[in-house]
C-alpha cells in the first residue's frame, strides 16, 4: 500500500517529468506543434541557458518525487512510545538484581542447613 508521502512523491514526480518532455517539445517543434510560420524570434543563447537551468529544476523536483516515492513511510508515534516503553520495562529488573548482587551473603545461614540436616539424622 502508497502511504501519503509516497502518493505526493509519485506525483511530483509525474508532474516534472511530463512538464520537461512538453518544455522540450515546445523548444524544439514549436512550428510543427502550433503551426507558427515565420514569426519565430531566435534568441538561442537566451534559449540554451533558461532550458538548462528550467531542464535542472525540473531533474531536482524529479529527484524530490523519487527519494518521497521509493522512501518507507516513517513509524507511527504510538508504536515508537510503545517500543520505548517496553525496552524501559525490561531495564528496571536488570538495575534492581544490580543493586541486590552487592550485599554479602550470611556465613551462617548455609551451615545451618547441614547443621541441621546433620542434627536431624542424629536424632534418628
Amino acid at each position: 500500500m502508497v502511504s501519503k508521502d509516497q502518493g505526493i512523491g509519485g506525483a511530483i514526480l509525474a508532474v516534472c517529468v511530463i512538464v520537461a518532455i512538453v518544455y522540450v517539445l515546445l523548444v524544439c517543434l514549436p512550428q510543427q506543434l502550433f503551426g507558427l510560420n515565420g514569426t519565430t524570434v531566435r534568441l538561442d543563447a537566451v534559449l540554451v541557458l533558461v532550458s538548462i537551468a528550467f531542464i535542472a529544476i525540473l531533474a531536482i523536483g524529479a529527484w524530490i518525487g523519487w527519494t518521497m516515492a521509493t522512501t518507507p513511510p516513517p513509524k507511527p508515534i504510538e508504536e515508537i512510545t510503545a517500543e520505548v516503553e517496553v525496552e524501559e520495562k525490561k531495564e528496571e529488573p536488570k538495575a534492581e538484581t544490580k543493586a541486590e548482587e552487592p550485599a554479602p551473603a550470611k556465613p551462617a545461614e548455609a551451615p545451618a542447613t547441614d547443621s541441621t540436616a546433620t542434627t536431624t539424622k542424629k536424632k534418628k
